[in-house]
């Protein structure tokens, strides 16, 4: 009957077969086949949604179409319930993204032809510890030496208590106090004058 541009083949017997079993197909992969390597077109002419092939589909889309009594005007640019399509994203004949996934840390899936070190194509719901965005990245969350540079890094607080010194720990735990004075609280006029940019008298 036909082949895709994978080279899957298709074929129909409907005298020695019986109704069911009359439409098969012959996969080009037949070692590395799966059933979701059938494009829809295809799939909907085997599973008998219809019975034409992708070569008469627009045909039947022109005859099927005789058929629809618009009730109302329209602007539409369709003239069918199809609408608009977005193009069919194939990777190497699976439309099945669940598959392409790697077999392991960094070798990447020969199987289904997916380089190493390329990450996985599947989808992840959000949040998702597999989703890459929300991966937690893993690094120092400060240095204890930043001002001086650097040398003391830790990744939480548990780490930073354990490379404080001692004198780091008694000056944590009782810090100095501050000897600016604190400034008054102003007024609701004086922070009006404030915010329109003035100056407050001494």
């Amino acid at each position: 009957m036909g082949s895709d541009a994978f080279g899957n083949r298709y074929y129909e017997n409907r005298v020695d077969y019986p109704f069911g079993q009359h439409r098969w197909v012959e996969p080009a992969d037949m070692h590395n086949f799966d059933s979701t390597q059938v494009p829809p077109e295809w799939h909907g002419w085997m599973t008998h949604m219809h019975d034409e092939t992708p070569d008469n589909e627009e045909e039947q889309f022109n005859r099927l179409k005789q058929n629809i009594k618009p009730n109302a005007p329209s602007d539409a640019p369709y003239d069918h319930n199809i609408g608009y399509q977005n193009e069919v994203f194939n990777f190497n004949g699976m439309h099945n993204q669940s598959q392409i996934r790697s077999r392991g840390y960094g070798i990447g899936n020969p199987v289904v032809g997916l380089p190493p070190h390329v990450p996985d194509a599947y989808y992840t719901q959000p949040g998702s510890p597999y989703n890459p965005h929300f991966i937690k990245k893993q690094g120092p969350q400060g240095d204890l030496d930043e001002k001086k540079g650097g040398g003391r890094p830790y990744k939480n607080d548990i780490w930073k208590e354990r490379l404080m010194t001692a004198a780091e720990k008694e000056e944590l735990a009782n810090p100095t106090q501050n000897l600016v004075e604190e400034q008054p609280e102003l007024s609701a006029r004086e922070q009006a004058i404030l915010a329109r940019g003035g100056t407050l008298g001494k």
